[in-house]
C-alpha cells in the first residue's frame, strides 16, 4: 500500500501553503479572508489517531505468549468496544450487505466454512478467509503477507472491489452519520472526528482480543495435566513433532512455554499446482518479486483448526485427514516447493492419530468477541 504523491498533484501541504503572491492582498483583507480561501481550498484542521485514555492489559490464555501492542495503538476499554462494533458494522461495505464478521463469523471461530470469500452482490475472491484467532501475533496480515500490522489490514477489504468495495472516504462519511459513532470514537481517541486511520486502530485492537489458547493440549503441554489428552492424542502429538514422521512442528512451532503453531513464514508446499505443474496462484511472490517467493503461502495457525475447514489458501482440503495425506504424499512437486517438504512415513494409525491430536487444539473464545447488543453499529441499515 503505497500512500505516494501523484504527478500533477500537490500534496496537503502544498495545498495548505499561503501563495506568496497573496501576501499583499492578505495585508489588507486580514487574516479572516486568508482562514476562508484556506477552507475553500478543501484544507482541513489534523486529527491525532493516537488512543485516549488509560491502556489496558489484553490477557493471553494458557498456551499463548503476551500480546504485541504497537507503540502507536495501546489498546483501551473504548478502542476495543469501538474497533468491536466496527467490526459487525454492514455500512462498511457498498451496498450494507456484509462486515467484517460475514467472512469471519464468530461462531464458526472467526472463518467462514466456504472455499474462498465472498463479497458484495455474490463477487468470489480468489483465496480462503483465514481466521483472526490469534492473528495478534502473525509478523505479516493474509495469506500472502502484503499487510505488516492488523492496522494495515483492517481496512483492505474494505475498499477491496472483490470483497466490500467501498472507497474508504465514503466509509468514512457513512460512519460520521450514524448516531452514536460520534460519541464513540470522541471517548477513544479524544475528538468526534471519524478518520479511516482511527477505523484501523480501532477494528485491530479489537481483533488482538480475539485470542484462543487453553485447549487441551495447553493443559497437557504448559498446564502439566497429562490426563487431558487422550492416547490417540499423546500419539498423535509425537508424531507431529517427530521429523522423521509428520514434522509438522517444521513450520507449526511448538515452544517450551507457549505455541503459536505457526512460524509466521511462507512456503511453498505444493499445494494450488495444477497436474501439470503449473502454479495457479503467485502467493508471496506478487509482494516480493522474489522468485523462491513463487507460490509460497503464510503458515496458518491450527488453533481450532478442527472447526474451520476448508483448509490450504484455496479451500481446497475438505478434512483434516484430507490435509495429512496431502501432506504424507509430499505435497505437489514444483520448482520452488519448500525444502521442509520432504518424504515422510506414515501409517494408517499415525495418520488417524495426528487427526485426532490437531482436534485437542480446540480452545474457547473468550467473551465479549461476538456482535454487540446494541450501539452506533447495531443496524445495517
Amino acid at each position: 500500500m503505497g500512500f505516494g504523491v501523484t504527478a500533477g498533484v500537490k500534496s496537503r501541504e502544498a495545498r495548505c501553503a499561503p501563495d506568496p503572491l497573496l501576501w499583499p492582498r492578505l495585508v489588507v483583507v486580514g487574516l479572516a479572508t486568508f482562514a476562508s480561501i484556506n477552507g475553500l481550498s478543501g484544507c482541513k484542521r489534523s486529527v491525532s489517531n493516537t488512543p485516549v485514555g488509560p491502556a489496558i492489559e489484553i490477557h493471553a490464555p494458557l498456551g499463548l505468549p503476551p500480546v504485541p501492542i504497537p507503540a502507536d495503538n495501546p489498546p483501551t476499554a473504548d478502542t476495543i468496544a469501538l474497533g468491536r462494533m466496527l467490526f459487525y458494522d454492514k455500512r462498511l461495505s457498498r451496498d450494507n450487505s456484509i462486515a467484517c464478521s460475514s467472512c469471519h463469523k464468530p461462531e464458526l471461530d472467526f472463518s467462514d466454512h466456504v472455499p474462498v470469500a465472498l463479497g458484495v452482490s455474490g463477487k468470489v475472491g480468489v483465496r480462503n478467509a483465514p481466521t483472526i484467532e490469534n492473528a495478534a501475533y502473525l509478523p505479516f496480515q493474509f495469506w500472502d503477507g502484503r499487510a505488516s500490522s492488523l492496522e494495515l489490514q483492517a481496512a483492505s477489504p474494505i475498499s477491496n472491489p472483490t470483497e466490500m468495495d467501498q472507497p474508504h472516504e465514503v466509509s468514512v462519511a457513512k460512519l460520521a452519520k450514524v448516531p452514536g459513532y460520534a460519541e464513540m470514537f470522541r471517548k477513544a481517541f479524544g475528538t468526534s472526528d471519524v478518520t479511516i486511520e482511527r477505523v484501523e486502530k480501532a477494528i485491530a485492537s479489537f481483533e488482538r482480543t480475539v485470542l484462543v489458547g487453553d485447549s487441551a493440549f495447553d493443559r497437557y503441554q504448559y498446564g502439566g495435566l497429562k490426563t487431558a489428552l487422550t492416547p490417540d492424542q499423546v500419539r498423535g502429538l509425537e508424531v507431529f513433532k517427530d521429523p522423521h514422521r509428520g514434522n509438522c512442528a517444521a513450520c507449526h512451532s511448538i515452544g517450551p512455554d507457549s505455541a503459536l503453531f505457526t512460524d509466521g513464514k511462507f512456503h511453498n508446499t505444493g499445494e494450488g499446482v495444477s497436474e501439470d505443474g503449473i502454479i495457479t496462484d503467485m502467493g508471496r511472490y506478487h509482494e516480493t518479486k522474489v522468485q523462491t517467493d513463487t507460490g509460497a503461502f503464510m503458515t496458518p495457525t491450527l488453533r481450532n483448526i478442527a472447526n474451520t475447514a476448508p483448509y490450504m489458501h484455496d479451500g481446497k482440503l475438505k478434512t483434516l485427514q484430507d490435509v495429512v495425506d496431502f501432506y504424507a504424499g509430499e505435497g505437489n512437486s514444483n520448482p520452488f516447493l519448500d525444502r521442509e517438504m520432504k518424504s515422510i512415513a506414515l501409517t494408517g494409525q499415525d495418520r488417524r492419530d495426528l487427526v485426532e491430536f490437531m482436534k485437542s487444539l480446540s480452545g474457547s473464545l473468550p467473551p465479549n468477541v461476538g456482535p454487540p447488543e446494541n450501539g452506533a453499529g447495531s443496524t445495517s441499515k
